[in-house]
């Protein structure tokens, strides 16, 4: 491997003209920012409510809760906080950076907002149809290009938009089904230094691909009060193309051609990544005719992401660059209660435990990922019989973990790098739900 294979991930996520991108908040990479209501309750019980449209994105049977045409715009501001502390950082040359470089960090996440957006229209007594626009998934860090463990990662980026047509049709008094298609629109950026030591540059990919989804639901409510869903969205195969451009090579460059070694020119890239499937199952229960209590448990199928294997494409004769991902597949468990204190105000609380698909063997400066519990609460207050809002509030802890680069054949190029993580985010969400 030559090394080229510095050029690695950076994922980030824009929906509408809005930036979303923060990892913090959810396990890997998903996004559950995608309503106000559900953060409130922290997704207890989502695939099965019967509040409002927006619970559409894990259950598209949920659409046939609009009685008329419904629109759900819903923001979560993201305020991440992540310190990073490197202890050990060697280049491909053995070459100590922690005594030159900075060793800590604690501005490599930004706040920023992950919007979302819902449109139901009844077409029958029965069936109605959704519009709907989510940012699924994203993740997002930018180390600066000084730091010790730069040639691992200095920027991490994804974006990927969805935009949903569903549609869901009420079976009887206590089932609906529902479906949809999904177009999904993802970028992905590349960015480290290069070389080594004295002989030191910068490489960035970007590269982009258009692909296409699908998501089934089913909503039952067999006994008055009861009601249990089922939801699943699909993985999406994305054939990612692009350019890799490097800046400040040109030293670098005469040293590998005097080894014979292959130079860094700029060229076309490819790769092909599997964003991973999502299974949706959920209870509510009405404890009492005010009192609701949800449970959820959602599955992401993260093993579909084994890990990039970029394609430098002639004329280039550069190797591969490879970073294994190494993930599993893990389930979310959440809890909620909801209490209607009055005819206009409505209470939620819940907690949740996100389990982390990474594993410390392949844990990198791009995946610096933990297992996540989450404390929720928020209220929803009826303006009027047309229009409410919604506000929410998580907490989420984030376990702290360890990175160790030290003895994977794929880092010849990147040398070593330890480093210990310490995060966590708040999170606000604001709603509004109109009726006409």
């Amino acid at each position: 491997m030559t090394i080229s294979s510095k050029c690695l991930f950076r994922v980030s996520v824009v929906a509408a003209s809005v930036a979303a991108a923060s990892s913090a908040f959810s396990a890997g990479f998903a996004l559950n920012d995608h309503s106000a209501s559900a953060s409130g309750k922290a997704l207890g019980g989502v695939a099965a409510s019967n509040e409002d449209i927006s619970s559409s994105f894990w259950n598209p049977a949920l659409f046939a809760n609009a009685k008329e045409t419904t629109i759900y715009v819903s923001g979560a501001y993201v305020m991440p906080s992540m310190d990073v502390k490197v202890t050990e950082a060697k280049d491909a040359r053995g070459t100590d950076l922690s005594s030159t470089s900075p060793t800590t960090s604690s501005d490599s996440v930004d706040k920023t907002i992950v919007p979302s957006f819902y449109f139901a229209k009844p077409i029958s007594a029965s069936t109605v149809a959704g519009i709907s626009l989510n940012a699924p998934f994203g993740l997002s860090g930018d180390y600066g290009d000084k730091w010790a463990g730069r040639f691992h990662a200095t920027e991490t980026s994804l974006k990927d938009i969805a935009l949903s047509f569903s549609l869901a049709h009420r079976v009887n008094d206590w089932a609906s089904v529902g479906a949809s298609v999904q177009a999904h629109k993802a970028e992905v950026v590349l960015a480290s230094a290069v070389g080594f030591l004295g002989r030191e540059g910068d490489g960035r990919i970007e590269a982009d691909d258009t692909s296409y989804g699908f998501s089934l639901g089913a909503a039952f409510e067999p006994r008055k009060g009861t009601r249990l869903g089922l939801g699943y969205r699909s993985k999406i195969d994305f054939d990612f193309k692009g350019d890799v451009k490097y800046k400040d090579t040109a030293a670098l460059n005469l040293a590998l051609k005097s080894l014979g070694s292959a130079q860094l020119i700029d060229t076309t890239v490819s790769d092909s990544i599997t964003l991973p499937s999502v299974l949706s199952l959920s209870l509510e229960q009405e404890l009492t005719p005010q009192l609701v209590l949800g449970l959820s448990a959602i599955r992401t199928g993260w093993g579909a992401l084994d890990g990039l294997d970029i394609n430098f494409e002639s004329p280039s004769s550069q190797n591969n660059s490879v970073l294994t991902f190494g993930f599993e597949d893990q389930w979310m468990y959440s809890a909620g209660l909801t209490y209607d204190y009055s005819d206009k105000l409505t209470l939620r609380t819940g907690v949740a435990m996100d389990n982390s698909p990474v594993t410390d063997q392949y844990r990198s400066a791009r995946t610096p990922d933990g297992d996540r519990k989450w404390i929720s609460l928020g209220a929803t207050y009826d303006f009027n019989e047309m229009t409410s809002g919604t506000f929410a509030f998580t907490h989420v802890m984030i376990d702290d973990v360890s990175v160790n680069r030290t003895g994977l054949a794929e880092d010849t190029a990147r040398g070593k790098l330890k480093a210990n993580y310490e995060s966590s985010a708040n999170v606000i969400s604001l709603a509004m739900n109109m009726a006409f």
